[in-house]
């Protein structure tokens, strides 16, 4: 998948994964080639490794997250690591305890790798000045979330081949994503242009400068993509309203199957969910032949591990 010459690294120049800002086109394609490695252990009737036997793993969420903590949970298990899980709301931080406390006393427990994710943009970063062990971002607030990002590309790869000069609009609510910031640092890496798209009252006034297109026309967009990567309305995340209704949003910047037909060719849908069926896209987009969500959540097991194992490799050399 990956040209040889940047297979050369053998491990990642970066002693955590707090954003995709931080990594080289070289740490991507090593990810990228390990975790072609772990897939192929994934699909096999043992799925488990020793590789990480004698590593302990803290999951931090304090934030709800399903998809990603289980994802996270099942790659270190999948590669034998001990792990301990912590989530916020029922944890010390309801009584005072600071973030730093609450890692300390987490780290006397001697734990090598801490998945973090928290509502604060930077937090992670905060924790990674802080204390010994080796931080994985996975998600702080509005900021990035690169796991997702990394996966995104991963799959996007799997289907396309080399990723430089292909088209990649992301669609939807950019200014509450985290999901889009990190797709945009990685895309732009591996030699992608990209474009967002959605309502202008969710477009950043600055994201211009991040050297992407932006438009406010979905079937312009979608002519335009070899590959729409739609994201959620973060309903949870708006503190006013930035449109006028679901319908409206979905009549505008919905997509649906009539719409995928009148195209001329095919392109690759994805979502980094949860979908909101029948906003975002509908049913019969979500399951169709062009969507490729389903690998998206396969690769970010194969992926993860990958960070896991190359991490935990930093450690020791």
């Amino acid at each position: 998948m990956a040209d040889t010459a940047h297979n050369q690294q053998s491990q990642l120049g970066t002693r955590h994964l707090l954003g995709i800002k931080d990594l080289t086109r070289d740490d991507i394609e090593l990810i990228f080639h390990t975790a072609a490695s772990f897939k192929h252990v994934l699909n096999r009737p043992i799925k488990k490794v020793p590789s990480l036997k004698d590593i302990t793993v803290a999951n931090l969420f304090f934030e709800n997250s399903t998809r990603t903590r289980i994802s996270f949970e099942l790659a270190e298990k999948r590669l034998s690591a001990d792990v301990v899980n912590f989530s916020a709301s029922s944890s010390s931080l309801k009584k005072g305890e600071t973030l730093l406390d609450t890692v300390n006393n987490i780290l006397s427990m001697k734990v090598d790798m801490v998945v973090m994710r928290h509502p604060a943009p930077g937090a992670p970063h905060f924790l990674a000045r802080h204390i010994d062990a080796h931080i994985i971002n996975a998600g702080d607030g509005t900021h990035e979330h690169p796991t997702q990002a990394l996966l995104d590309a991963f799959s996007m790869r799997e289907k396309l081949g080399d990723l430089a000069g292909k088209h990649v609009a992301i669609i939807g609510d950019i200014l509450h994503s985290r999901v889009a910031l990190s797709n945009i640092l990685c895309l732009q890496k591996l030699g992608a242009r990209v474009r967002v798209c959605g309502p202008p009252t969710l477009i950043p006034k600055h994201i211009g400068s991040l050297g992407v297109e932006v438009s406010y026309d979905l079937r312009d967009t979608l002519r335009w993509c070899d590959v729409a990567n739609v994201l959620r309305i973060q309903l949870e995340r708006q503190d006013i309203q930035y449109f006028p209704s679901l319908r409206e949003y979905s009549q505008y910047f919905g997509i649906n199957r009539q719409i995928l037909d009148a195209l001329d060719k095919p392109i690759l849908i994805m979502h980094p969910g949860p979908i909101n069926r029948g906003v975002e896209i509908t049913s019969d987009v979500a399951d169709s032949e062009h969507s490729i969500i389903l690998e998206q959540v396969e690769n970010g097991l194969a992926v993860r591990m990958a960070i896991l194992y190359l991490l935990a490799g930093r450690r020791e050399a």
